[in-house]
C-alpha cells in the first residue's frame, strides 16, 4: 500500500470528512490519495493560513479533529497564524506538511537549506503545536498518525504536525506490520477522585457567589453537564467571551461578560463577589485583568483548570487562591453534581437582585444609541443582528473592535454558537473561519462579522466561497480603519492616527465592487431605519452575501479600560453607596 493513500485512510479513520489545503511539489501524493479515497475529500483555499483556520474552525463546530495540509516551504510557514489560533484556544486539530525528499534534508550539513523549498518545519512548530513530528520512516507512519491525534484531543488539546518528506509519502508499506502508538498511564490520568470537601464548604458558606464558565467546558465537551451543575446550584454565572455561547443570554442565571472591555454588570458582579469558581477559563489578563490580586478582591476562589502550568501561575503573579483543582471539566461536573443535593446554601435572593438591577440599569446598548441619525452605531448593530439570527444559527466574528462590539452586545440564543479565534486574535481569521464552520455543519445559517481592515487579510477566500456557493452571510463592519488601535493612539498618543486610517497610509478599497467581482451579492446598511429590514432580507437569503455596514469612523468601544490599569478600577466595593448614584451610562469615564 502506498503510504500517502495510509495517510487518507487513517484521516477519513478519524471521522474527518474534509481536508483545506493549497497543493505543491511535495504534497501531491498525499493530496492525490486523499481524492482517491470517497470517504475524504479536499478544499482548496487561496491560502495556507485560510486552510489552517478553517480547520480549526472545522473542529470546533463537529467537536472532532480538524484537519489542514500544505506543501513544504512556504506553505508550511504559511500555516503558522492558524495553527497559533488552534494552539493559544485549545482546539484539536491536525496538521500534514508535504518535505523534499529525505537525500535532500539538510540534516547535520551546515548551511541553510539544502532542497529547494526545503524548511525545518518541526522547529519551527514546536512552540506552538502539542507534537510535532518528521516521519523520515515509513515503517513510523501509523505510530506517528496515533500519537499525534492521541495528543491532539486529549487532555488540554491542540493542534499536531506530521512533517513527511516526498519520499516517504511514496514509499510502499504493509499496514500490518507497521508499529502502533500505545499511550502511557500515568498517575492522575484516569478521571482521578477530587476532595471537593472544602469546595463544598466554600459553596454554602458564599453569600455573594459567582461561577464562571470558561473555555474549557467546550472543549472537554461538557456544555450539557455544565448547565445541569448551575441549575443544580443556583448560583449566578459569568461567561468569559470563549464560553459566551455555553448559555444563552436570556437564561435566569447568566450575568454575562466581565473584563477589561467587557459589559459593566458583569464586573460589577465578578468585582464584588465573595466567592468565585472558575471552571476551564485561563483568566488572562483581558478577564482578569493585567494584575491579578486585584481580581474579585474580597473572593474566596475556586479555580480548576486542566492544565497544571495555568495553575502554577497563580502564585507568581500576586492571585491567591484557596483551592486549586487539576482536572477537566467534565471529571469534575461528574464528581460533584451528584453532592450538590441537600447542601444547605445561603440566601442569595439579595445578591441575584443587586446584579439584575446592574444589568438593567446599565444596558450596554442603551436606548439613546438607537436616536442616532448618522450611520450605524455597532451596539445597536449587534443587538439587531442577534434578534434577526435563529436559534442554532453559528456567528463567528474577527479581531480588534469587530470582536470586542460583538461580544459586548450580541445576545446568543439557545444552541447558537459563537466564537473567534479569541486568544491569538489575527485579523482576517472569521472568513476562512466560516468557511470550515459550513463544510461542518451546513443545516444553520453561519454568520460571518468582520471589520474592513480584517477582512483585507484573507479577502481572496471570497473566491473559495463563491467556487462552493456555500451561502455564508458577511456582514463587514466598515468604520474605515483600526478601530481599537485608534482608540489606543487617542489614550496614548494624543490621536495621532499613524498606520490606522486613510490619512495614516491605510488603503480603503470599494468592498462592494471587490465582492461582485468576487460573484458574491451584496448590500449596504447605512442607518438604523433601514437595518432590521435588510437583516431579515440577508439572512433569508440562500446565496452568499456581503453586507457593508457603515459607522462613523470615531465609533467607540465602551467601556474599556486602559491597558495595564487594574480591573478593579472598573468597579468599586459595594460600601461606595455614591460610586451608584453618580455613576453615568455612556461613555464610562476613565
Amino acid at each position: 500500500m502506498k503510504l500517502s493513500d495510509y495517510v487518507a485512510c487513517f484521516l477519513a479513520g478519524q471521522g474527518i470528512k474534509h481536508v483545506f489545503l493549497i497543493t505543491g511539489s511535495a504534497a501531491v501524493h498525499l493530496i492525490d490519495s486523499i481524492a482517491k479515497n470517497p470517504d475524504i475529500d479536499y478544499i482548496c483555499t487561496q491560502h495556507e493560513q485560510s486552510a489552517a483556520m478553517a480547520a480549526e474552525a472545522y473542529s470546533r463546530i463537529t467537536e472532532n479533529l480538524g484537519a489542514a495540509l500544505s506543501t513544504s516551504g512556504p506553505g508550511a510557514t504559511n500555516l503558522i497564524t492558524g495553527v497559533c489560533c488552534a494552539y493559544f484556544d485549545s482546539i484539536p486539530t491536525i496538521f500534514i506538511t508535504g518535505q523534499v525528499p529525505r537525500s535532500q534534508l539538510k540534516r547535520g550539513y551546515a548551511v541553510r537549506q539544502l532542497g529547494f523549498q526545503e524548511t525545518d518545519v518541526v522547529s519551527m512548530f514546536e512552540s506552538t503545536t502539542k507534537y510535532a513530528v518528521l516521519v523520515d520512516d515509513p515503517q513510523n507512519i501509523k505510530y506517528e498518525l496515533e500519537k499525534a491525534t492521541h495528543l491532539a484531543r486529549t487532555g488540554r488539546p491542540g493542534p499536531v504536525l506530521l512533517d513527511i518528506p516526498d519520499d516517504v509519502q511514496r514509499a510502499e508499506i504493509n499496514p500490518d506490520e507497521l508499529r502502533s502508538f500505545v499511550p502511557e498511564e500515568t498517575p492522575g490520568s484516569n478521571e482521578p477522585d477530587l476532595d471537593l470537601k472544602r469546595v463544598l464548604e466554600l459553596i454554602t458558606e458564599s453569600k455573594r457567589p459567582i461561577v464562571v464558565f470558561g473555555g474549557g467546558i467546550k472543549n472537554s465537551k461538557a456544555q450539557t453537564k455544565a448547565v445541569a451543575f448551575a441549575e443544580k446550584l443556583g448560583f449566578p454565572v459569568a461567561l468569559t467571551w470563549a464560553g459566551m455561547d455555553i448559555l444563552p443570554h436570556n437564561h435566569p442565571l447568566v450575568v454575562g461578560g466581565f473584563g477589561v472591555s467587557s459589559v459593566r454588570w458583569g464586573n460589577f458582579a465578578v468585582q464584588n463577589s465573595d466567592f468565585i469558581l472558575t471552571i476551564g477559563t485561563r483568566l488572562d489578563t483581558h478577564g482578569a485583568g493585567d494584575k491579578l490580586k486585584t481580581f474579585a478582591r474580597e473572593a474566596k476562589k475556586i479555580i480548576l483548570d486542566v492544565d497544571k502550568g495555568e495553575l502554577d501561575k497563580y502564585k507568581d503573579r500576586g492571585m491567591n487562591v484557596d483551592v486549586m483543582i487539576n482536572t477537566d471539566a467534565e471529571n469534575f461536573f461528574d464528581q460533584i453534581n451528584d453532592k450538590l443535593d441537600g447542601i444547605n446554601k445561603q440566601d442569595i435572593t439579595e445578591w441575584a437582585e443587586r446584579i439584575k438591577e446592574w444589568k438593567n440599569r446599565y444596558p450596554v446598548c442603551p436606548p439613546q444609541y438607537f436616536e442616532q441619525k448618522e450611520k450605524v452605531n455597532p451596539y445597536v448593530f449587534m443587538e439587531c443582528l442577534s434578534e434577526a439570527s435563529s436559534e442554532g444559527d453559528v456567528i463567528i466574528t474577527d479581531a480588534g473592535a469587530t470582536l470586542t462590539w460583538t461580544m459586548q452586545a450580541y445576545k446568543v440564543k439557545k444552541n447558537q454558537k459563537l466564537f473567534s479565534a479569541f486568544n491569538h486574535s489575527p485579523m482576517g481569521y472569521s472568513l476562512p473561519a466560516s468557511m470550515g464552520a459550513y463544510l461542518a455543519d451546513n443545516r444553520h445559517t453561519v454568520i460571518c462579522v468582520i471589520g474592513d481592515g480584517g477582512i483585507q487579510i484573507n479577502i481572496q477566500e471570497l473566491a473559495t466561497i463563491a467556487r462552493h456557493k456555500w451561502p455564508i452571510k458577511i456582514f463587514l463592519i466598515d468604520n474605515r480603519g483600526y478601530g481599537i488601535v485608534r482608540q489606543t493612539q487617542e489614550t496614548w498618543l494624543e490621536a495621532r492616527y499613524e498606520a490606522t486610517s486613510w490619512k495614516g497610509g491605510l488603503a480603503l478599497p470599494d468592498f462592494i465592487n471587490i465582492a461582485l467581482a468576487y460573484g458574491i451579492g451584496t448590500e449596504v446598511i447605512n442607518n438604523h431605519a433601514e437595518m432590521r429590514g435588510k437583516l431579515r432580507k440577508i439572512l433569508a437569503s440562500r446565496d452568499a452575501v456581503l453586507c457593508t455596514v457603515n459607522l462613523r469612523p470615531d465609533e467607540k468601544i465602551t467601556p474599556k479600560l486602559a491597558f495595564g490599569r487594574p480591573i478593579e478600577e472598573l468597579t468599586p466595593p459595594l460600601d461606595k453607596k455614591e460610586f451608584l448614584k453618580n455613576m453615568l451610562i455612556e461613555p464610562w469615564n476613565e
